[in-house]
């Protein structure tokens, strides 16, 4: 059976970074194909050997041990040694197997409900792109006799295919940080760990901590939490204001559940949003070229901090490309960055004598102790640091349990290629709300820029049945009204 047929029939599908679908669907039987399946891809690109290493890490979803078992299986099956990684963050995984040249495989479904599970692959070089899953889904693999019974369970119990856990991927990542940073450079900061149900947690405490910090830790759970970094839930801006009331923190950080998003809040409370964060962080490391998806702040451009900026189409493949592309220029140092937060190192970095190695995939806690950095050594504040940027604000949501399918036939009707057609009908639904549009970009999703310089950007989600409305005005207050404004208006789509 090709991979291609797997996913039509499991409907387990690859979204905007690796494949991701309902836990019931991924039955032991389709992870392990998945698992087959990329592997027999990096054997046919001659990356992959007989007896090679191969990295599994989960994150803290109730599903993922089962799932990181069957993804063993399927590597023993195919000649491999699985790596137990335990559970730690997605980038903490991709360092060890760039490190050491050999592929991993996360299981994660990042911030989506614990319903919901996926899988990211890594090339031995890093985040598979979108021409590798093309080559993962020609992939044709065979279910062994025996294995499996009709539901795509184990007929028999495997835990003994995933090793006992090994540390290295983990302590090598807080090394990467204690060993570039300055010893002691956050000495005097305090700052709160939101820990939920991340496997980011650890890892915050250990390398904050580790750099001088004063770190308390909060709100952990032993129940898994959905915490979407880009639609950040009420009740978790709730906490954050709490926790900050009485002025104990310099700052806030926490993460999504595979700890490559992060979320960092200011002496108030307040969470930056991903691409202020992202613009902050650029910033204090000197990139020279940064790539950023259509959907990021453009604070980023009217900043006036760097020599290139590229946008690209959303997911961390795309950002991937785009600075590769820049590097193929001779540009140096090329960072990348999303909305969600996810900061991406396209080059190493050298910094008094200390090297920084290229990462190439989103990470957090590089997000978080660089602006953190940043306060302590120009003596501000954070949200003074994010006050120094140009006055643009963005805020997004987004429409749960909305069919994909419902969501690109609405935007198509809208998003024709016509353009005076295609303005007319953005107007006859936001004109009396934005304006008349000055401009269309199809990028991906549709963005709108009105006359008055404001932006509202429509699209479906690649990883779950969600559409997302992202906006960006002159103040927050507007941009949050312009977004509520289009939730009402997509709301309507629904009926």
């Amino acid at each position: 059976m090709q991979i291609g047929d797997l996913m039509t029939k499991s409907g387990v599908t690859f979204g905007t970074s690796g494949a991701r679908g309902l836990a019931v669907e991924m039955t032991d039987w389709v992870c392990y194909a998945y698992t087959s399946g990329f592997l027999g891809y990096l054997r046919d690109l001659g990356v992959l050997s007989a007896g090679q290493d191969v990295g599994i890490a989960g994150d803290l979803r109730p599903s993922s041990p089962r799932i990181m078992t069957a993804c063993a299986r399927a590597v023993l099956d195919m000649g491999c040694s699985p790596v137990n990684a335990g559970f730690i963050p997605s980038p903490a995984l991709a360092a060890f197997g760039i490190a050491r040249s050999v592929p991993t495989l996360m299981v994660t479904g990042s911030h989506i409900p614990d319903d919901r599970n996926g899988i990211k692959f890594n090339l031995p070089t890093g985040e598979i792109l979108k021409r590798d899953e093309e080559g993962i889904r020609a992939q044709c693999v065979t279910q062994p006799s025996g294995l499996f019974d009709a539901d795509g369970g184990f007929l028999t119990d495997q835990s003994s295919a995933l090793p006992a856990p090994d540390d290295r991927a983990y302590v090598s990542y807080v090394a990467r940080y204690l060993d570039f940073f300055p010893a002691g450079c956050l000495v005097g900061r305090r700052v709160g760990v939101y820990e939920h149900s991340s496997v980011a947690r650890e890892a915050y405490r250990d390398v904050l901590a580790g750099l001088g910090a004063e770190v308390t830790c909060l709100g952990r759970s032993d129940v898994f939490m959905p915490v979407d970094t880009e639609a950040i839930r009420p009740e978790d801006v709730a906490l954050a204001r709490e926790w900050a009331a009485d002025g104990q923190f310099d700052a806030l950080v926490s993460a999504d559940g595979d700890g490559d998003r992060p979320l960092v809040g200011d002496e108030t409370g307040t969470w930056l949003r991903g691409d202020i964060a992202g613009v902050l962080c650029a910033r204090q490391l000197g990139a020279r070229a940064v790539v950023t998806p259509v959907s990021s702040n453009t604070a980023v451009e009217k900043c006036g901090g760097f020599e290139r900026v590229k946008r690209t189409r959303i997911g961390s493949p795309f950002v991937i490309e785009g600075m590769q592309a820049l590097m193929a220029e001779g540009l140096a140092p090329v960072v990348g960055y999303e909305a969600n937060g996810g900061f991406l190192l396209g080059t190493d970095l050298e910094q008094d004598g200390r090297r920084l190695a290229a990462l190439p995939t989103r990470d957090a806690v590089l997000v978080a102790v660089t602006i953190l950095l940043a306060s302590a050594r120009q003596g501000k504040v954070v949200s003074a640091l994010a006050g120094d940027l140009p006055r643009r604000y963005t805020y997004s949501d987004r429409l749960k349990d909305f069919p994909s399918h419902i969501s690109q036939a609405r935007l198509a009707e809208i998003n024709s290629g016509d353009v005076e057609r295609d303005k007319a009908a953005i107007e006859s639904l936001f004109a009396a709300d934005f304006g008349a549009v000055a401009a269309i970009d199809a990028t991906d999703g549709l963005r709108m820029t009105f006359a008055s310089g404001e932006i509202a950007h429509l699209r479906p989600s690649g990883n779950a049945p969600e559409l997302r409305a992202y906006t960006e005005a002159a103040t927050p207050e507007r941009a949050e009204s312009m977004n509520r404004i289009c939730m009402e208006r997509l709301a309507e789509w629904r009926r």
